[in-house]
C-alpha cells in the first residue's frame, strides 16, 4: 500500500505559509509517513527557503500529481511565470496565484489523485482583489467538496475539539441564523464526523448557549429555549449523546470541557478565544463534514512576521499529522461499515431461507 498523497496549497506567498510548510516538511519522520505535494511553484518555495536558515529542506519539481516523487518534498507548479512577492503586503498578484493553487489541488482531491489536503493562510484582502468570490476556504470547499453531512467550522488540538454552529459572520447576524434546524444539524453532523474521522463509537458533544448564563431561563435572551435546547432534545432522541446549553464562560472555566469528545458553540469568538487560549500553536483548523479530506494550521498569514524566519511551524505539522489520522480512520470506518453491511445481508439471507 502506498503512501498517503497529502497535497499542500502553498496560501499566500508574502505571507508566513511557505515558510511553515518548509520547516514543517524538514522533518525526516514526515517524509516516511506520507508524500507531501506543495501546490506552488518552485520558484516561490526556494525563495522561501532562503528565509529558513540551516535547513536541510530539499523538493523536486514535477507538472503533475502522478509523477510524485516517494520519500520527496514535491513541489507541484500551477504556474509557469515567476510570481512576485512582496513580503508582508497584500497584493492582487499573491491572492490570484493563492487562488490557482488551491484550485487546482482541489480538483486533483475531488478526482482522487491526492487522499486529503492541507491549506497555507490566504489572505482575504488579497482573495477579494484577485476576485476570489469566496468569504474564505470553508466556503469555497463547502461548494466544491459537497457532501449529504453538514459542513462545520471544527478546531482540534489533542483532546479538544470545537465546533462552530456559524463562522465568518458579523456578530451581530448571529443570533438570527441560530435556528432549531441548524443546531440540529450541526449537531448530527458533528456526531457523524467523530465517528467517521475520529473512531469514537459514541461521542459526546456538549452545546454551549448563545446569550451570557445560557439565557437564565430567557431572562438574558430566548434562543436557548426557542431554538438550541428543543435540537438537543431532539438529537438526543435520535441517540446522540448531546447535552446542554452550557454557559460558555463557566464550561470552559471549571474546565467542563475535558469531559466531552466536541464542543458545539455558537459563534466564531466564543469557540476561538477559548480554544486558542488552551491551543495556541498546536491547533489545527479541520472542516468537517467534506466530501474529502481538508485541515489547515490554526493562524492567518501573520504579515508582520513574514520573512523573518519566527513563523513556528506546530500548527502546520499538526495540520499533516491530522490530515494522515483522519485519512487513516475514513478508511477504518469504510472497511468496518463494509462488513457490517456484509453481515447483516447475511444474516437476512438465514432469515429468509
Amino acid at each position: 500500500m502506498s503512501k498517503t498523497k497529502i497535497g499542500i496549497s502553498i496560501g499566500d506567498v508574502n505571507g508566513i505559509g511557505p515558510e511553515v510548510i518548509i520547516k514543517a516538511l524538514s522533518n525526516e519522520l514526515l517524509l516516511k509517513q506520507c508524500t507531501p505535494i506543495i501546490y506552488g511553484s518552485s520558484k516561490s518555495i526556494g525563495y522561501h527557503k532562503n528565509v529558513v536558515e540551516e535547513s536541510d529542506f530539499s523538493f523536486v519539481s514535477i507538472q503533475s500529481v502522478e509523477k510524485a516523487v516517494f520519500n520527496k518534498v514535491n513541489v507541484l507548479n500551477c504556474v509557469q511565470e515567476p510570481v512576485h512577492i512582496s513580503l508582508g503586503k497584500v497584493s492582487k498578484e499573491a491572492g490570484q496565484f493563492a487562488y490557482i493553487a488551491l484550485d487546482h489541488a482541489v480538483q486533483d482531491l475531488k478526482a482522487g489523485r491526492i487522499h486529503a489536503l492541507v491549506t497555507a493562510p490566504i489572505n482575504k484582502q488579497a482573495m477579494q482583489l484577485a476576485e476570489f468570490p469566496y468569504v474564505g476556504h470553508t466556503e469555497f470547499l463547502a461548494e466544491q467538496l459537497s457532501s449529504d453531512q453538514q459542513v462545520t467550522m471544527m478546531m482540534v488540538a489533542d483532546d479538544l475539539r470545537i465546533g462552530l454552529v456559524t463562522s465568518h459572520v458579523p456578530l451581530g447576524t448571529v443570533s438570527s441564523l441560530i435556528t432549531k434546524e441548524l443546531v440540529l444539524n450541526k449537531i448530527k453532523g458533528l456526531n457523524h464526523t467523530l465517528k467517521q474521522d475520529f473512531g469514537f463509537e459514541r461521542p459526546t458533544i456538549a452545546v454551549l448557549g448563545l446569550n451570557p448564563h445560557a439565557g437564565e431561563e430567557s431572562q438574558i435572551g430566548d434562543e436557548e429555549n426557542l431554538h438550541i435546547r428543543p435540537a438537543i432534545i431532539e438529537a438526543k432522541k435520535g441517540g446522540i449523546l448531546a447535552s446542554g446549553p452550557y454557559p460558555a464562560d463557566g464550561f470552559f472555566g471549571s474546565q467542563s470541557y475535558r469531559k466531552f469528545d466536541c464542543i458545539l458553540a455558537m459563534y466564531h469568538d466564543q469557540g476561538l478565544i477559548a480554544f486558542k487560549t488552551l491551543s495556541f500553536g498546536r491547533g489545527v483548523n479541520y472542516t468537517a463534514g467534506l466530501s474529502q479530506i481538508r485541515t489547515s494550521p490554526d493562524h492567518g498569514t501573520a504579515f508582520d512576521i513574514a520573512g523573518s524566519n519566527k513563523a513556528d511551524e506546530g500548527s502546520m505539522r499538526q495540520a499533516l499529522y491530522l490530515a494522515m489520522d483522519i485519512y487513516r480512520n475514513r478508511q477504518e470506518f469504510i472497511h468496518s461499515s463494509e462488513n457490517r453491511l456484509v453481515a447483516s445481508d447475511k444474516e437476512e439471507e438465514f432469515e429468509t431461507a
